[in-house]
Parts: structure tokens; C-alpha cells; sequence
């Protein structure tokens, strides 16, 4: 199958061997999927993601970082066929999409960073047909590949444990940062702050349903503004960089709550110490779960969460390498969307 893939660090396009459907697996046809930063990020420190999951346990362990791997984990496809004894969940020739884990057949693999589940950056991908499901049939392609971010912000957000009387800061304005900010709000929970370096992403960040949008480096988001009254005590950290967690222990207030949602790939310090002074509880969200990717669907199709907004380039596999150099620039779309079927 045609694909672009990862290997030793560099972003490939070319064929590779068609993945071949085991017992409880589905063979999917890719449609579309969205283009994450943590796959930016791997490319830079995919080894040491590695070499961590070797010593403390993860499915990155099983990744050999000179051998191809096909990414891409927001993804929509149409339903091919099963391998040998599958229950076959969902008929052939509907659209899918999934929690993008594979666990059929004894396997425990992130699909997208994995050399037998490849991703949606390829032609053709392996989905555990129980944790897929089917799409509506008039769901757009490009839509249904925002599903997967999406939910991951809503399932940050309910992490937090939202109660009404917080006021929320939301750091970092990227697909799970809107997310996040989408979620609580379709949990009535506000005043909300957002905060991020670049114009567009606080403009839509407002238009998600944040009450206030700051630059960090002219406005403290952590200070009462004007519009909030109080300061945050409810911070949701999307950025994922090295050193995030510590600058919060030390922003926190008193008996704040925060959620480490974005995904940094080196190893943090903190002080300790300080997060007991002030009784800080600190929560580490990870993936999402079914009921998050089902109310991601439902929201987007009804219209209560329009990710319209969020769609950039619709782009081959042969452009994928050039997008993953620009998706962090100040005006980069949230999502870049891959069509495998095109060149």
C-alpha cells in the first residue's frame, strides 16, 4: 500500500507490505485523518519515548525507531473485511472510526506508532473491531477525523472534576486545548480562561466558548483579569513541553487542580515540596475512552461543537513530511487533514 512513514526519525513516502487482519481485527480503508503535533514531536524524541517505555512498561516499547512505522491516530475508514474468526461488529463497506488501540488478538498496540497497526497516514489500516464503531452514513470524512481530538479534549476535561464556582484556564489553544474548552462548556462550567501565543488560536478559542483569550507573554492568565474576577483555579495544561508542570505548581493557587493533559515526551522535575504547601491536586489525563469518542460524534453532528473551523490542506501522503514542518507555525490550521488516496 502507498503510505508516508516514519523512519529513523525522517517522514518517507513509498509502499509498503498491506497489513494483513488477525482474529477480532477489521481491515479499514483510510478516508481521512488529522495530523497531530505528537507526531511532530516524535519525530525529535521518539527515541527516548522509547527507551522510557522500555524501562517503566508502554506499547511505545515494541517500536524499533529505525524500522518504518505508518502514524496518523485520527483517522475515519471504510470497513474491507476481517481476519479469520472475528465477530465482524460492523458490515463491510460502512464507515468507521476508533479508540486508535489495538488489543484484538492479544495485542496491546497504539495504532499509528506501531509496525503492525499502522496508521492513517497509509491506504490501509487494522482496527479492533470492538472498539470501532460506525459512523452515520452522511458524516463527513474530514469531520469524522476530528472525532478523535476532540474527545480527547473532552475527556481532559472531565478529569478535572469541573464544579460549578471554578474559574478554568485553558493553556494552550491546539485541537485538545479547544477541546477541552469545548467540553466544559457543554458542561456549563465557566468563567473560561484560554491562553496561547498566536491570534488565531485565542480568536477561536473565544469562539469554542472561552470568556477571555490572553497572550501569556502581555497578560498573566493566571492573575484575576478584569472580565473573570478571581484567578484560575482549575488549569488544564495542553502545551506539553518540558518544565510546564513546575511553572503551575508555582502559578497554582491554594488547594488549585490541575490537569497535565499535554503529551511531553521528556522526562519533568518538580519540586514537591511546593505543590504540599499549597495542597495542589494534580491530574494526569491521558487518551480517550468510547464514551468520549461517542459524545465527540454526537456534538459534531448535531452541531454543538463546529470543528469546521479547524480544517486546513487536504493533503496527500507525499506532503506529509512539508506539513509536519509548518503545523507549528503562527498560522498553521489546527488540523492539516490526510487523504491517502490522493498524491
Amino acid at each position: 500500500m502507498k503510505a508516508a512513514y516514519i523512519q529513523n526519525g525522517v517522514v518517507h513516502t513509498g509502499e509498503i507490505p498491506d497489513p494483513v487482519p488477525g482474529k477480532g481485527q477489521a481491515l479499514v480503508r483510510t478516508h481521512s485523518c488529522g495530523m497531530c503535533a505528537s507526531e511532530q514531536h516524535f519525530l525529535h524524541a521518539g527515541q527516548n519515548v522509547i527507551d522510557l517505555s522500555k524501562r517503566m512498561g508502554g506499547p511505545y516499547a515494541a517500536l524499533d525507531f529505525a524500522r518504518p512505522f505508518v502514524p496518523g491516530h485520527e483517522f475515519v475508514g471504510e470497513v474491507l473485511d476481517y481476519g479469520p474468526g472475528s465477530a465482524r461488529t460492523v458490515k463491510v463497506g460502512l464507515k468507521v472510526t476508533s479508540v486508535p488501540i489495538m488489543r484484538a488478538g492479544g495485542a496491546h498496540a497504539v495504532i499509528g506508532f506501531s509496525h503492525d497497526c499502522p496508521g492513517g497516514y497509509g491506504e490501509l489500516m487494522l482496527l479492533d473491531e470492538n472498539v470501532m464503531f460506525a459512523l452515520p452514513d452522511l458524516f463527513d470524512d474530514d469531520h469524522a477525523a476530528m472525532i478523535e481530538p476532540l474527545a480527547v479534549g473532552l475527556e481532559h476535561a472531565r478529569r478535572g472534576r469541573p464544579e460549578k464556582g471554578d474559574v478554568a484556564l485553558v493553556l494552550g489553544c491546539g485541537a485538545i486545548g479547544l477541546g477541552v474548552i469545548a467540553g466544559l462548556k457543554l458542561m456549563g462550567i465557566g468563567p473560561i480562561v484560554a491562553a496561547d501565543f498566536h491570534p488565531a488560536r485565542r480568536t477561536e478559542a473565544i469562539r469554542m466558548g472561552a470568556d477571555v483569550a490572553v497572550d501569556p507573554r502581555e497578560t498573566s492568565p493566571h492573575a484575576p483579569l478584569p472580565d473573570v474576577g478571581r484567578p484560575p483555579n482549575l488549569i488544564y495544561e495542553c502545551v506539553g513541553r518540558t518544565g510546564m508542570l513546575q511553572q503551575l505548581v508555582e502559578a497554582a493557587p491554594f488547594d488549585g487542580r490541575i490537569v497535565m493533559g499535554g503529551y511531553c515526551m521528556e522526562e519533568e522535575k518538580m519540586f514537591v515540596f511546593a505543590a504540599q504547601n499549597k495542597r495542589l491536586n494534580i491530574q494526569f489525563a491521558g487518551g480517550e475512552e468510547p464514551q468520549d469518542m461517542e459524545l465527540a460524534m454526537r456534538a459534531i453532528g448535531d452541531g454543538r461543537i463546529d470543528v469546521a473551523p479547524w480544517l486546513g490542506a487536504r493533503i496527500g501522503p507525499s506532503k506529509v513530511a512539508e506539513a509536519i514542518e509548518q503545523m507549528s507555525g503562527p498560522e498553521a490550521a489546527v488540523r492539516v487533514v490526510v487523504d491517502p488516496r490522493l498524491r
